[in-house]
């Protein structure tokens, strides 16, 4: 069993480190606010004042934050990971954040001896409780083979994708997929009950048909009846079509559907939807639509 860091214990930390505790691990895991961390520390994990802290006691350490500028302020400073990184190390950063940065820090670690993989995921809270999470890495070979076991025990699906930064590409790659096909499914659903179908019956029929996606299946259903805690947020979900955006500017790629999807994600904002789910997409076209 592995001695481990975990920095970022949000709602899918905290899952990933219940996975990890349960799988015979020692974590030692680090958040901003100690008393969301209660359950984890009644379960077994230790805990670490500072991401540095987490760091030096691990010989693996995970981290998981909301974007780009929190992944560099737990990486970088006195108390951060950076500095209590040296040979023997991996860091496993699974945040969907900017390619270009985390290649920046993937050149930090090395510089420390140490080496570092972007290891994002694909799959809600309720993918990881159900043990079907899909997990992307990127980074030195050798040291992916090394920790592969390990990402097993938080996702059963595991690809190797390539060199650092190639991870955090594919996920931004497939989130904007996410936000696409949850306005396209809307526009289908208010389309059949503007003309006189029942919503019920219309995303009956949208979830047995040959366009059921796995993502439609279990949130076309919020179309009916919103989660009363967002699974991913308006706010989330807009971040990630941004890095698509900036991702295809940089490669010359452009990318029409998803800037179409990234202007109803700002406009559900200016109705007051930034931290619902982002299937409010649904919400928000309707209400554009004159449907209350």
């Amino acid at each position: 069993m592995a001695n481990l860091g975990f920095i970022g214990l949000g709602t899918m930390g905290s899952g990933m480190v219940k996975r990890l505790l349960a799988a015979g691990h020692t974590v030692h895991g680090y958040n901003r606010t100690k008393s969301k961390a209660q359950v984890l520390l009644d379960s077994g994990m230790k805990w670490a004042e500072t991401p540095a802290q987490a760091t030096r006691a691990a010989d693996v350490v995970f981290s998981m934050v909301t974007d780009t500028n929190a992944l560099r302020a737990i990486t970088s400073g006195p108390d951060a990971i950076l500095s209590a990184l040296g040979p023997g190390k991996t860091y496993i950063d699974m945040s969907t954040v900017s390619p270009a940065v985390s290649r920046e820090i993937a050149a930090q670690v090395a510089a420390k001896g140490a080496r570092m993989l972007d290891a994002p995921v694909s799959g809600s809270v309720s993918t990881l409780e159900e043990g079907k999470l899909s997990i992307m890495a990127a980074g030195e070979r050798a040291a992916f083979d090394r920790v592969e076991p390990i990402l097993k025990d938080i996702g059963p699906k595991v690809t190797y994708v390539g060199a650092n930064g190639l991870a955090v590409s594919i996920k931004i790659a497939t989130n904007l997929n996410l936000a696409v096909q949850m306005l396209a499914f809307s526009e289908g659903i208010l389309l059949a009950e503007k003309s006189g179908i029942p919503r019920e019956t219309a995303v009956e029929v949208f979830l047995n048909s040959v366009m059921a996606s796995p993502m439609v299946k279990y949130r076309g259903p919020f179309v009916l009846k919103m989660p009363d805690e967002a699974w991913f947020n308006v706010n989330m979900m807009q971040k990630d079509m941004l890095l698509a955006l900036e991702l295809g500017r940089n490669l010359g790629l452009p990318l029409p559907t998803t800037a179409v999807t990234n202007e109803m994600l700002t406009a559900a904002r200016a109705m007051g939807f930034a931290d619902k789910d982002f299937a409010v997409l649904f919400e928000t076209l309707a209400k554009m639509a004159g449907k209350q």
